[in-house]
């Protein structure tokens, strides 16, 4: 009985930071702390679309930045690129997308505070068929590479 209690519970922390919309699952939005006098930081998240038909994250806001951008770095002739990403990120029916360190990523500019290590923040993705889809980004140390696990305590 208390290993069941516990698998449920730990099956339940590891899903606390997904958020589902109709077709359209996002999971684990997570940034990096920033250096005092940032102003620019990075949010990255996993798409996860259910549905038989595309849909296209078209927009990110948050309370942390006075504006937001979907960007995409690349590699080319052995040199890392960033480009900003106009037209939105298409999302593949019954597929997924990974925003990911070194791939496409949400930038958050003018920050209007530090982010620490430890705390969270809100933010708002825009699809252009599932609608608004507000997520919790939980902040990671300065150089974290992915988000951590969760503590099952």
């Amino acid at each position: 009985m208390v290993v069941a209690a516990l698998i449920v519970s730990l099956n339940f922390v590891a899903l606390a930071k997904d958020v589902m919309v109709g077709a359209i699952t996002i999971e684990q939005p997570w940034s990096r702390a920033t250096p005092g006098g940032a102003k620019v930081a990075s949010g990255y998240f996993t798409i996860k679309n259910a549905g038989d038909s595309p849909d296209r994250l078209v927009s990110v806001t948050s309370e942390i930045a006075g504006r937001t951008g979907l960007h995409q770095m690349s590699r080319s002739d052995g040199m890392m690129q960033m480009r900003e990403v106009t037209e939105g990120l298409p999302v593949p029916a019954n597929g997924s997308v990974a925003l990911d360190p070194g791939s496409y990523h949400v930038m958050f500019m003018d920050l209007k505070r530090p982010l620490k290590e430890g705390e969270t923040f809100s933010g708002t993705l825009t699809f252009e068929k599932a609608g608004r889809v507000d997520v919790t980004f939980e902040v990671e140390g300065l150089g974290a590479t992915a988000p951590s696990p969760h503590s099952p305590l």
